[in-house]
């Protein structure tokens, strides 16, 4: 989906330091399409349509959570959302990074100042998905967990604290052991028949990275975000055939009620 500039945002007024300041930033995660024809030096996401997000979220009150350089968060505002609410506690550092690469929010701010979004319409804080349950930050139609489940101590009981805000959907990704696990010999040598299964990661077996401790099958996916309250659940790969551990991941979305969002008409 191509990017859309914000009206009172022109390839023309970009800021003519947008680039230095991108530079500026050692490791960028996301990929992210800013004004000028300036693009941030990232990889992920992998292919952002086998995320199934839909491309029409107009009216929606969005929390993405881990959201590191802001692609799902600047996305959902592209598609239509009305507000998105970003949270990040900045704990992951890949197993190689420092705290020099990893500086808070600097790159989601650059890519938020670049786009035009005020803070009334994107905001972020430092947060753990655990405390999000407490409500702060009130409720919200669609919630985003990418690349975050597979590090966390325990994904049960972040699930429920993110289904406990979620009205409608739940968009989760992980990396999954469809087609590589470090106990069984790497990669082609996973759990590719549906097996309910979870691996625990107690040091940096997976992927030389302390902060992997839960990794699942797809179709243990599933059930954990039904589990969590959303009845109707379905996922994927996001590559097919993967040959490197960085694309053994899986999308799951989890619905309240059937498959289609409530969207506003005419909200904005």
């Amino acid at each position: 989906m191509a990017p859309q500039i914000p009206d009172n945002v022109s390839a023309d007024s970009t800021m003519p330091d947008l680039a230095g300041r991108v530079a500026s930033i050692d490791y960028w995660y996301h990929k992210i399409d800013l004004p000028g024809g300036i693009t941030t030096p990232g990889w992920a996401p992998i292919d952002p349509a086998a995320y199934r997000v839909p491309a029409d979220m107009t009216g929606l009150r969005v929390l993405d959570v881990g959201a590191w350089d802001g692609y799902w968060t600047f996305e959902a505002l592209k598609r239509g959302a009305r507000e998105v609410v970003a949270i990040d506690d900045f704990s992951d550092f890949l197993g190689k990074l420092d705290e020099r690469q990893r500086p808070g929010w600097a790159s989601f701010d650059i890519c938020r100042d670049a786009l035009g979004y005020d803070e009334a319409r994107c905001s972020r804080q430092e947060m753990s998905v655990y405390d999000v349950a407490e409500g702060a930050l009130g409720r919200f139609d669609v919630v985003f967990c990418f690349g975050l489940l597979y590090h966390l101590r325990y994904p049960l009981l972040a699930l429920d604290c993110l289904a406990a805000v979620c009205d409608q959907a739940i968009f989760v990704e992980s990396a999954i052991l469809d087609d590589y696990s470090p106990y069984r010999g790497g990669i082609g040598q996973g759990y590719p028949d549906g097996q309910m299964v979870m691996e625990f990661y107690p040091d940096s077996q997976y992927g030389h990275n302390q902060t992997n401790y839960w990794v699942p099958t797809l179709h243990c996916l599933g059930h954990m975000v039904r589990s969590a309250g959303f009845a109707n659940v379905d996922g994927g790969k996001l590559v097919e055939k993967p040959e490197a551990l960085a694309y053994c991941r899986g999308i799951v979305a989890g619905y309240r009620e059937g498959k289609a969002l409530q969207i506003e008409e005419g909200s904005a």
